[in-house]
Formats: structure tokens, sequence, C-alpha cells
């Protein structure tokens, strides 16, 4: 029975006297025990009242399926089949059936005697067309006997094919794929341990506000339906409800039979896109959300990478492919080209016939290439073409340009070549290129009509975009709202005209395929904003100008891209992509960003916005800032690079950003400042990323109270760095003669005296010192535990402040200048497993 049904009677029905009788028999000689996930087929189930094995239409699964559900049979035909459950509790059933009626029918489920209800078994296109629907089943410990039945109130004339049990799962154990406290949540859900009986560390309380939800980050191989189990108890007997949304789009409404306290599951599809998704369970109107959340069982679903993003394309660097050409680097001098490209290595074509070959390792259709091409005179740009070939056969040019890259000058820098110090080198390009198989040798090649003086290769990724998505339910399109992409004409009224519609009537805005160009705010008060693909919809701005400006309520922006013209940083007057206070519970996912000031910047009241699933390249300053006040926030599973100042930030300017996140993402090459940095706040944290190739003035991760100016707030509570692994990062600073660590703790404008913990992770080939605390200010509460640092430039620990600190498990192998450097009075507390310094 779907879950959005009546709920269903527990008492046994009155049904007729003979097939009370049959159903006592088939309870003590049904068939073979079956038990979770094992598909039971048909024919071999026990069969009566003119049920019987057919093998008439195709599409069967095992040796046939059961007809005989026919009007002669009403009242008594029926299958039975024996279930096996490891405890008592709730679980369920999925029926494969064809139904070639054109008309929904239905049949009664009966669990060991008892009628369960009745369930709706919709048409399907033929009777050789097969479909599935899940019921709930109160299943008892050990063996169960489930019957579907053509009784009297059903309508019947169905096909059987097989039934697949899922009963409920033992507490404790470890099979969860997906943890709910480590899921992100909002909205009302706290992590609890005061029930017994959960898996992992622990479980969500607390779903009963409307807006609560967690949403966990989900990886599939490819576009499909799974199975979830999810694993929750209610405190008392009575049903919970709670709505499950899969990529932003609402499914439907579970109801949660009541479980008495005890921990059980219930079964239900999820149909998932390839690569990464996001599956919500939250309490909307109408919903009670009255039970506690252990977490999903998603078996078929792929694991989601372990520290960093689980992205969508695969790279390949160009100093790994076959070529023809030089290679340059490695090289971590700023303002040479080697010290921009990821791993401090390029390639660089200057000669006609000169290229660089990848082969693909997965399918793809799609490339994105990041390259350099030389300035021009003025710094206005140049535009070039690359000849892109497949097994030898030209595909097409390649558009590149030097319009978005190169910028000279002292900081905040310019477009102006006379000011010398020329940095900035890189830019990117995407492009669709065809379906192709792995093992196709991709080519970029100069050819005589490449006239770029060099083209300097650094990597490419490829992919495999999906087609346009479609306008789902509860959306209005802006194309039916007077908005006209691709005729080159500005969009920013009557973006702003059809946002303001489809909020009035209650539905987001649907942005079809196309490019959609603006000059100024798009304003979001409330409503969900989605096109058809980050590779399809594009909302491009101009002249530093355009973006989205969130001004309160929950919203959402997603699947697009948003491509500025931003071709050097203009602080004042330059727009940021993603913009503004975005209220409540809102959502930012799957947003392809580049060519901004700044990718997002976040500020008060926001509170528990997820960013998910971005790319963020080339932006001017930060890639993303979440300002202040915000709070319970998280950016995950998103790749950023090439930013012109932080990767990720936090900073508590006038007010503490608390409670938010970085996790599970990866950071490359920001030019200028950390590829992570916290300044300031409470209880934040970043957790579980992939960090690599500072470039200047940085850190890998830094933990600071510099003063900008403004400084930020000081620390009011602790602050968490855990999990993560730093490749060649840290820095020179030039305007200080300073060298900074990979993890930097910088106790500058006010002291550091709040708890921080630096645990677990791996800082590897760091430019200069791989943990540095510093340095006029006191750091008063530090514990670093079980991280490694390998390899580093100068010393494994640097430390020169005033303070205290607890350090075990930590492991330095590899320095310059040795193990410890020790100054400022701080004073050491050392622990077990300690070794190199």
């Amino acid at each position: 029975m779907p879950e959005n049904t009546p709920a269903r009677p527990r008492s046994l029905l009155l049904v007729p006297g003979l097939l009370l009788s049959l159903l006592a028999a088939l309870l003590l000689h049904g068939g073979p025990a079956a038990h979770a996930a094992d598909a039971l087929q048909a024919e071999s189930a026990a069969l009566s009242g003119g049920t019987r094995a057919e093998s008439e239409h195709s599409g069967y699964t095992g040796t046939g399926y059961v007809g005989g559900y026919t009007d002669g049979n009403k009242g008594s035909a029926s299958t039975s089949f024996t279930v096996s459950s490891p405890i008592a509790g709730t679980g369920s059933v999925k029926i494969r059936y064809a139904n070639g009626t054109t008309a929904t029918m239905t049949l009664s489920l009966y669990v060991n005697g008892a009628r369960a209800g009745q369930v709706s078994l919709p048409a399907t296109a033929n009777w050789s067309t097969w479909s599935t629907v899940d019921a709930p089943v109160d299943y008892r410990q050990g063996a169960n006997t489930l019957a579907l039945t053509f009784t009297a109130a059903d309508s019947g004339n169905i096909n059987l094919d097989s039934l697949t049990p899922a009963p409920p799962s033992e507490g404790g154990g470890g099979n969860l794929t997906h943890e709910a406290e480590q899921a992100f949540f909002s909205g009302g859900p706290e992590k609890s341990t005061s029930v017994s009986g959960y898996q992992g560390s622990g479980y969500l309380d607390h779903f009963t506000t409307q807006g609560a939800r967690a949403v966990f980050s989900v990886t599939s191989a490819a576009a499909s339906g799974h199975t979830a189990q999810v694993r929750y108890r209610t405190p008392d007997a009575g049903r919970a409800t709670v709505s499950l949304t899969v990529n932003g789009t609402r499914l439907r409404q579970l109801t949660l039979p009541g479980t008495s306290g005890s921990w059980h599951t219930l079964s239900t599809d999820v149909p998932l896109r390839a690569g990464l998704n996001t599956v919500t369970l939250r309490t909307e109107s109408g919903d009670n959300g009255a039970f506690q959340l252990d977490g999903l069982d998603l078996p078929t679903a792929a694991a989601n990478a372990s520290r960093g993003a689980s992205l969508a394309y695969t790279s390949h660097e160009a100093e790994a492919a076959t070529t023809n050409a030089t290679t340059i680097g490695p090289d971590r001098t700023y303002l040479q080209l080697p010290s921009e490209a990821s791993g401090r290595k390029a390639v660089v074509l200057d000669a006609t016939g000169e290229y660089v070959e990848f082969t693909l390792t997965e399918p793809a259709n799609a490339l994105t290439l990041r390259y350099s091409i030389p300035d021009s005179a003025d710094g206005s740009g140049i535009d070039r073409p690359l000849s892109l070939y497949a097994n030898g056969t030209h595909l097409r040019d390649l558009d590149l340009t030097s319009r978005y890259s190169w910028v000279y000058g002292a900081y905040p820098y310019d477009n102006d070549p006379s000011g010398g110090s020329a940095h900035r080198f890189f830019d990117e390009t995407r492009t669709v290129i065809g379906d192709f198989p792995a093992g196709t040798e991709l080519r970029l090649q100069k050819d005589a009509g490449d006239t770029a003086p060099s083209y300097t290769l650094d990597l490419i990724e490829t992919e495999t975009a999906p087609a346009a998505y479609a306008m789902p339910a509860g959306y209005v399109s802006a194309t039916g709202l007077g908005v006209t992409p691709d005729d080159g004409g500005d969009d920013t009224s009557a973006l702003n005209s059809a946002v303001n519609t489809a909020t009035s009537q209650g539905k987001g805005l649907w942005l079809p395929k196309g490019t959609y160009d603006i000059s100024d705010h798009i304003n979001l008060s409330g409503v969900a904003v989605r096109g058809a693909g980050e590779w399809h919809t594009v909302v491009r701005g101009k002249d530093n100008k355009g973006g989205f400006f969130g001004r309160g309520g929950t919203s959402t922006i997603q699947d697009l891209m948003f491509a500025g013209d931003a071709t050097y940083r203009d602080d004042a007057g330059g727009h940021t992509a993603i913009e503004g206070d975005f209220g409540s519970g809102s959502t930012v996912q799957n947003v392809w960003i580049e060519h901004a000031k700044v990718g997002l910047w976040i500020d008060a009241p926001t509170d528990g916005l997820l960013a998910t699933g971005l790319r963020i390249r080339d932006t001017f300053a930060d890639g993303v800032n979440l300002h202040k006040g915000t709070k319970n926030s998280e950016v995950s599973q998103s790749s950023v690079r090439g930013t012109g100042d932080d990767g990720l930030a936090m900073f508590s300017e006038q007010q503490a950003v608390t409670d938010c996140a970085f996790r599970f993402n990866t950071v490359q090459l920001p030019m200028l400042a950390n590829t992570a940095a916290v300044y300031g706040g409470s209880g934040n944290r970043v957790e579980d990323n992939l960090l690599s190739d500072t470039v200047n003035a940085s850190a890998g991760i830094a933990i600071s109270t510099r003063n900008f100016p403004p400084p930020p707030l000081p620390f009011s509570g602790p602050t968490t760095v855990a999990r993560n692994t730093l490749e060649r990062t840290g820095g020179y600073e030039p305007n200080w003669q300073s060298k900074f660590g990979a993890v930097w703790i910088y106790a500058d404008h006010s002291d550091i005296t709040t708890p921080v913990r630096i645990e677990h992770n791996d800082i590897l080939d760091s430019t200069y010192s791989g943990l540095l605390v510093s340095w006029q200010k006191t750091v008063g509460d530090l514990t670093v535990k079980d991280t490694r640092i390998e390899k580093t430039g100068a010393y494994g620990i640097e430390i020169n402040a005033a303070g205290a600190g607890t350090f075990s498990g930590v492991t330095v192998t590899g320095t310059k200048d040795g193990g410890l450097s020790l100054a400022g009075g701080f004073q050491i507390s050392r622990g077990s497993g300690n070794s190199g310094w």
C-alpha cells in the first residue's frame, strides 16, 4: 500500500469462512521462508482459489508469473508467500505486477491471516509492462505469511510476478549507509543518544516543527530507481508522517507506523540522478514529524568520497597525459605560471603540431579545460581558438580567451599591465563534445590556425552531462511569464516580474534551457528558482553586475549556471552571484558559478542554509563567505577553484557566525589567501575536505582573528578542524615577509581562548611549516590529535605565541628545518603517540 494511503486497520476483518480456512492452511504450509531483499517468484508461491502459473506475456522475472486473478475467481484467488523476520516490527513489501486494463485495480494484502489493507495497482502500458508498488507490513518475529488475495471488495484482474519483502532490521549493528547524525539538518532536529538501539554515533530527534529537515548526500552510479530503508522509531503507538523530497522535488508523504519505542524500518522507492543527489526528510504542512531518525540504508547507492566532494567529473592532469610539448614545473614561486597550476605543473604548446592527448577512463559527452593564453598589451584580453580531436578526427575549435584572467599591480589588482606583477593566469572553458566511450583519445593540439603565442594546459575534466531536466510539478515557466531567453536582451526586469508572479501563485519559477542575460539583482523572497541543469540553463551577468539576491524567506536556487562578466575585483560596485539573507531552511544546489566577484556571500539572519553540489570557478574575491550572523548553515559536496581570495570563509564581522560547517569539499588554487578560513564565531567546523595548492599570502586552513580591518568578533565557542587532507598548502606573504603554515592558528586582534580542535588531519608537502601558531595574542585551548605532518618546507610544528595546548598522536616526518620550533611562552602538554618532534 503506498505510504500516503489512509491508516490501515490492525484488527482481523470478517472474511468468508472458506477463505479463512484457506489462509490458515497457507500459514501452516507456505513455501520456503525468504529474507530481506530476496525476490520471491509468485509462480513458486502457494497458489489457491484459481490462481495459476502462466508465461504468456513477456517481461516477467523467474520462470513465469501468476494469473487467474479474474472475475470468475473473485472472493477466492490468492497467492501466499512465507517471509522470515529477525524481529517484530514494521517493514514493507514490494509487489511486482502487470495491469493492462487501463484502470487502477486492487488486491487485499493479508499478513499472518489478518487483512492489512487494500493495495492499489495502477495501470501499466500493457500486459508485458511491469511495475512495482510498496506496502507497509507489520511483521512478527520469525515466519510470516503474506498473501495477496482477490476479495469481494477488490477489482483484481492483474498478473503477479514477484514479491520482495523488507522486514524490520535489528537494532545496533552498522548497516546503515547514511547515518542521520552525519546528514545536514536544520529547522529543529538535534543529535541525541538518549535512546538505545541506534546505529552509528547517535540519531536525530525533534522533527515536529514545520521545516525541520535532514538532508542526505547520496551518490548513484547511474540515473535509476533505488529502494531506501528509513530506520526510525516513534515514542508511542501513534503514526508519524514526514515528506520525502529528492533533488528538490517532493515525492510523497511517508507514513511511519507507530513502533512504541522500538527501532523499525520502512521501505520506499527513491529515484536518483547519476552522480550526487540530495534525499531529504522534511516536515511539511500536514506532517506531524513525530519520530526519531536513525538514518537511511541505500545498499544500491554508490559510496560517497571519504574526503572531498563526490564529483560528477573525472579530472585528467595535462602533465600526466601523452604530449610532445614542454612540461613546466613544479614551481611554487609566486608570479610564475606553474605556481597557479594544479599540482604546480602544466604543459605549454607554443609550436604548431604540439599537443596533449588524454585517454578517457569513463564515458563522456562534455569537457572542461583549464588553460592560460597570453594577455593583450592593453590588458583587455585576446580571443584565440585551440583544436580538439577525438581519435584523430577534428571535432571542433575551443574558443579560449584571456579576458577573465591576468590581473596586475597591487591588491586588489586591475587590468593595467603597466602595474606589473602579472598573475591570475588561468581560466576555464566548457563544451559538449558528443558521446564517447572509455578509451577514446582526446587531443588538444595547436594547429596552424590556433594563433595564440602559447597555450598552457593545466587539466581537463570529462563527464556525462545529463539531458535537460523537465519542469517539475509546482513550478511555472518563466517563458510563459514574459521572459525570453537566447535573444541577447536584458531579462532582469522580466525575471523579477516572473519571480513575483510565481511567488504570488505559491509556485516556484522554472527557467527552461537557454541563456538569460541580466544586469542587476534577481530578488528572492521565499521562492524556488530552478533550471534545466548546469549545462543547459545559464544566467549571464553583465559588466560585473547581476546575481541572485536573497531578501528573506525560504528560497531555493538549483540546477543552473551563473556566468558572471567580472574582469577585475570591484568590491564596492561589483555584484556577487548569490548574496544576502536566505531566511530559514533555504537551499542552493547544483549551481555552477564563474567570473563573479564572489560565489556566495551570505548574511544574517540566514539560518539553516544548505549549499551543496556547487562548482565555483575563477571568482575575483572569495568563493564562499558565510558572513556576519549566519548560523546553522553548511557548504558541502562542492568544488571551488581559482578564487581571488579565500576559497571558503566564515567571517564574524559585527555578528558571530555560529554552528556552520564546510564539509566534504574540494578546494584548489586560491590565488590569494586560504583554501578555508574561520574568522571568529562559535561552534564552526571544517571537516572532511580536500584542500590543495595555495598561491600567495596563504594557509591551507586559517583559524584567525586577523584585523582586515575590520577585525572579526572574538571566538566565543569551539572551532573544529577534522579529517581534512591538505596538499601543497601554505605560502609567503610578501607584504609582511612572513611564511604561513598549512594549518595556521592566528591570534591577532584578539585572543583565541575558546577550544580549537585539530584532529585526524593529513598535512602533506607543505610549502613552509605544517602547523603554525602565532602571534601577538594568546592561543589558550588548543588540542592537536591524531594528525600526520609529512614533508614540510620549514618546521613540522612552529609556535610563536603565548598560551597552551595538548598534542597526542601527532607524527612529523620529512621536515626541512626540524620537527618543532617553540617560542613565545606557549606551553605544550604531550600526550601519547607523538613522534618526529
